[in-house]
């Protein structure tokens, strides 16, 4: 029989959070979400350039996969709530998606407020009591145990049970500032070492100001450092002003940044052609030459590729751009074919935490449990979403960890002031 008097806070407004107070609420009563700001959902509205890439469709050994050597921690709570149980909790709301090509899915609105505006709702429904512009001072713990949450206008709020989901620390403005990853420290949990992840990374040379914005399409970035070498999958490449951003960049960015602050030095070679060996490319170039023998090998070249990649290319490789595909040298036909099968670079660092999409790193993973997301220093303290040492690849995999963690952590909650 639910007590009433047993009160479960949350504090946290994003998608773990709002999970959580919604599967605490089916269960109990007395549920209050404390949020920071004067709206929910502030980084979610923002999430897939707006359109909320929600989760995706891969299987659940390929999810586990996607967060590296953290993932398995996430097997419990997707066993719980995974991609089809998120998706038939918004269809039943009436919100219909879009799966495409490569998994990812989306709402059919192709608009974040509209998976928003569903959360809210239903905290609504469930009676949440939803507390906004309150900011998170100190969690108050006796003789191991949750007590109570003091705010920075002299509140306090009582509570059987805490859980905490206050993000980590990308996208300040929205309220991710690390301030409850802090509080949480100063009650004995360990942070691993907080950095930005899915992130663009700087790189040195000109290359980047003369493409800024070009896309590549079904490239293959290969990291090399201290003999060592890290391989991304094949896919769209993107240049900034500063470097090269994109998916299979900021996918593979975390370990990338991390290597960097151990001082570690990182070259990148980008192969345009990453199905065809670097013989397979000459010898298609060399039939597009013979079969446009007149014109200049400039003109060659931009039938295949973009122009400005072009243009850079003669430029670095020195080769003249008027002359002949007949009169090229061969010298400079095989530095045209290296140049397609790995442009270097050195990376020589990562763009701020404003610039990045998540946190890798936050509360160890030792100190909490899988199977509840429990603290596993303190009685009544439970976890969710970005502020725990998980980070995923693009492309829903982030999303659909906040969603997963944040309800088992509400189901969880529940069943602790139950007993």
């Amino acid at each position: 029989m639910t007590d009433d008097r047993k009160k479960v806070v949350v504090i946290g407004g994003g998608p773990a959070g709002m999970m959580a107070a919604i599967r605490a609420s089916q269960l109990v009563k007395n549920v209050i979400l404390v949020e920071k700001n004067n709206i929910l959902g502030k980084k979610l509205l923002i999430s897939g350039n707006g359109r909320c890439n929600l989760t995706n469709s891969d299987t659940l050994e390929s999810f586990i996969k996607g967060y590296d050597r953290n993932g398995e921690f996430l097997r419990d709570a997707f066993k719980l709530f995974f991609n089809n149980d998120l998706i038939k909790f918004f269809e039943s709301r009436q919100l219909k998606f879009i799966t495409e090509s490569n998994g990812k899915i989306f709402p059919e609105t192709n608009n974040a407020s509209s998976v928003c505006n569903i959360l809210e709702k239903e905290l609504i429904n469930n009676n949440v009591k939803i507390i906004y512009n309150r900011q998170l001072s100190d969690i108050i713990v006796k003789n191991k145990k949750i007590k109570a949450v003091n705010f920075s206008d002299g509140s306090q709020l009582l509570a059987d049970c805490l859980i905490v989901a206050t993000g980590g620390i990308t996208y300040s403005s929205t309220g991710s500032d690390g301030k409850g990853i802090k509080l949480v420290e100063k009650l004995g949990h360990k942070i691993v070492s907080i950095h930005p992840g899915l992130v663009p990374l700087i790189t040195d040379k000109r290359y980047p100001v003369a493409l800024e914005g070009l896309s590549l399409k079904k490239a293959r970035v290969i990291f090399e450092f201290n003999q060592k070498k890290i391989k991304s999958d094949i896919g769209d490449l993107l240049f900034t002003g500063n470097g090269i951003s994109g998916p299979i960049i900021l996918s593979i960015s975390g370990k990338i940044v991390e290597l960097l602050n151990k001082g570690m030095k990182i070259s990148v070679s980008i192969d345009l052609m990453p199905a065809q060996s670097e013989k397979e490319v000459e010898v298609k170039l060399m039939k597009e030459m013979i079969n446009n023998s007149k014109k200049s090998i400039s003109n060659v070249l931009k039938k295949s590729y973009p122009d400005r990649l072009v243009d850079l290319a003669l430029e670095v490789l020195e080769i003249d751009s008027l002359v002949k595909a007949s009169q090229l040298k061969v010298s400079d036909r095989k530095k045209i074919v290296a140049f397609l099968k790995g442009i270097n670079l050195r990376i020589i660092g990562f763009e701020s935490l404003e610039e990045a999409m998540i946190t890798v790193g936050g509360i160890s993973l030792k100190e909490i449990n899988p199977r509840t997301m429990s603290s596993k220093l303190i009685d009544g303290l439970f976890f969710a979403g970005e502020m725990i040492d998980i980070n995923g690849d693009t492309g829903g995999y982030n999303l659909q960890e906040a969603f997963s963690t944040g309800y088992l952590a509400g189901e969880s909650a529940a069943k602790y002031v139950l007993d």
